[in-house]
């Protein structure tokens, strides 16, 4: 089973970079009242869809009766739409009731009011969790296979060829998967042997990973419809009302002697402690930082020398025209740069790596991602005494002076 910790001062869905200073007390009240709007949108789900769905039968309504019988399939539609959104409430239900006393170092407490009431949401929170809803069927399902190949895939393939079985003890080797989601990359990367961590601070993903990492059992068992909220780009009404099946694998099948853990919280305020890491992995992550190169500067910290980094993903910065937000959005080049003078040494890159994220594979408008890829190594004296001719090429005197710079500030 995989073990859920939290760690940080916050596990906050939207904050200030520069946050007012509270006391504890202060800190466990607001901590308090974010945990229980998170459960709140859950609970509201249904409530919300069929808002949704009351205002499209409405425009129905609005028609002429011609054009209405020229439609003989929307009410219909709609109607299974609104059975997909209470199947879906069921599960989300499941996930609340998991969720409750999830966190052993932390007291929510019950609420005063009738736990059966339900209160409604902001649009945000109800985005954040309909995109919740679509990371199953990414991380948990057959449908989402094909996105797993090209996200996953290269990152679990480069820390193979990095530490390799015929040469570690695998078990002692230690990677940290931060923004791990529903935690399906780090789960991979456990099953293979290695002591893996994934770390996320999102209480819409820690509840649903923890239910699913925890909870779920029996291979396909478990039924979403996660398509159910795009009401444009459909070329069949059964495309919209289609149901992925979870988990494709059975989580808890890992062998016996897996070390693997999530940890909630803040990825730079919960991961403080020096060379600690052999390999940290970042999959569509970077780009969530207030600042990319707090996020840089803690990988630096945290990996051993010799150490490894491996990243992918785009840079759509998610804090970009969010009023009284910090957001630093930097080009890949700006961001290339500052890893290199930071010291690291670049090993692997790849400019080019296409791939989605929750693809829709049947709508009329998808995304598709052109990635940067790379491994940075955090170099060790190793490196620079003559005995590897390639990295030694790499090295430059400017960057090995900043790195000694930043140590020392570290220290």
């Amino acid at each position: 089973m995989a073990e859920t910790r939290r760690e940080g001062a916050q596990c906050g869905e939207h904050f200030q970079k520069k946050r007012i200073k509270y006391s504890p007390e202060e800190e466990a009240k607001l901590e308090r009242q974010h945990f229980w709007r998170i459960i709140d949108a859950f609970r509201f789900y249904r409530l919300h869809v069929q808002e949704q769905i009351k205002r499209a039968e409405l425009q129905f309504w609005s028609l002429s009766q011609r054009h209405q019988a020229l439609l003989p399939g929307v009410l219909p539609k709609l109607a299974r739409v609104k059975e997909c959104a209470k199947h879906n409430q069921e599960i989300l239900e499941a996930i609340v009731h998991n969720s409750l006393h999830m966190f052993e170092n932390v007291e929510y407490g019950d609420r005063q009011e009738d736990p059966r009431k339900v209160r409604s949401s902001s649009t945000f929170d109800m985005d954040k969790l309909k995109s919740t809803i679509k990371q199953f069927a990414r991380d948990w399902s057959e449908a989402g296979q094909a996105e797993r190949d090209t996200c996953y895939r290269p990152i679990v393939q480069e820390i193979q060829r990095l530490f390799p079985m015929d040469q570690y003890d695998v078990s002692k080797v230690s990677v940290l998967v931060p923004g791990a989601g529903l935690g399906r990359l780090a789960w991979e990367i456990a099953q293979l042997g290695y002591m893996c961590q994934g770390n996320e601070w999102s209480f819409f993903m820690l509840f649903s990973s923890n239910f699913v990492l925890n909870r779920c059992e029996e291979v396909n068992s478990l039924t979403l419809y996660p398509w159910i909220h795009q009401f444009s780009n459909n070329k069949k009404s059964s495309d919209q009302t289609r149901p992925i099946r979870f988990p494709d694998v059975n989580p808890q099948s890992l062998p016996p002697s897996s070390d693997f853990s999530m940890v909630a919280g803040d990825f730079v305020e919960v991961y403080n402690d020096p060379e600690s890491w052999d390999c940290v992995a970042t999959c569509f992550f970077i780009d969530t930082a207030h600042n990319v190169l707090d996020y840089v500067d803690t990988i630096w910290k945290i990996l051993k020398p010799g150490g490894v980094w491996i990243n992918l993903g785009p840079l759509l910065y998610h804090f970009e025209n969010m009023a009284n937000e910090l957001s630093i959005e930097l080009s890949y080049e700006d961001i290339r740069t500052a890893i290199v003078k930071l010291g690291f040494l670049i090993e692997v890159e790849k400019e080019s790596m296409q791939t989605t994220y929750t693809e829709n594979d049947r709508s009329m408008l998808r995304y598709v991602y052109d990635c940067v890829f790379f491994v940075a190594r955090k170099p060790n004296e190793l490196y620079f005494n003559g005995q590897d001719d390639e990295r030694q090429r790499n090295y430059s005197p400017a960057a090995e002076s900043s790195r000694q710079e930043y140590s020392n500030r570290l220290t």
